[in-house]
């Protein structure tokens, strides 16, 4: 029986820094609001869903949804053309899908996520993608991991999860999963190290620990 192995997609497979950066922004200037936001702040968000990150910024509670919508609708023009996958990656998920199956849980919106990884050309390696919309609670909250077992009917079967955020560590520990961080992202090690010793620098290294561990 394979293994499934679970992968968070910011900072863990992607990096979409440069679209996230400038599609936030955009959302700050359209509607006129906290435009002095730096890039260090809004990345120190980033894992969170929009409305957190929105709002850890400053935005106004009544003005937060119409920072999304903006956000997002420039977000999908651009993401393709402005996100890169990670060194080792690709590699990452062949050498995966040879040993477990695979699946994706991520706080973004997954219909973005979905053509993002049909661009680069390997979401045929995965059985699910978790995004933001098909659940109530995003991570640190186990739902989107519970829901991704779920819907790969692997319960009762050894399941990791390769992530970059203690959102990522914490929703796993939460759903009774194991984690391997990774120094890939968003947060750095002395952050991961709160929750977890185990820490690899990329997805690659992630996937070849699991693989040893039988």
């Amino acid at each position: 029986m394979k293994k499934i192995i679970l992968f968070d997609l910011d900072g863990t497979l992607i990096d979409s820094t440069e679209a996230i950066l400038e599609s936030f922004h955009h959302a700050l200037q359209t509607h006129n609001e906290k435009t002095d936001v730096s890039d260090t702040a809004i990345k120190s968000l980033i894992g969170h869903t929009l409305e957190t990150m929105f709002e850890g910024v400053g935005i106004a509670s009544g003005s937060v949804d119409a920072h999304v919508a903006t956000y997002k609708s420039h977000y999908r023009k651009i993401s393709c053309q402005k996100t890169l996958l990670l060194p080792n990656a690709m590699d990452a998920v062949k050498e995966a899908a040879e040993f477990a199956r695979l699946g994706i849980v991520t706080t973004k919106t997954g219909i973005y996520s979905r053509e993002l990884l049909e661009y680069f050309e390997i979401m045929d390696y995965f059985e699910v993608l978790i995004g933001r919309e098909h659940v109530e609670n995003p991570k640190p909250h186990p739902e989107p991991i519970l829901k991704a077992l779920e819907k790969m009917d692997g319960m009762n079967i050894p399941t990791w999860m390769i992530g970059d955020t203690r959102l990522d560590i914490e929703a796993s520990q939460r759903a009774g999963i194991e984690c391997v961080a990774v120094i890939s992202g968003y947060d750095n090690e002395k952050q991961l190290r709160t929750l977890t010793d185990t820490i690899k620098p990329d997805a690659l290294e992630a996937v070849r620990y699991i693989a040893r561990r039988g």
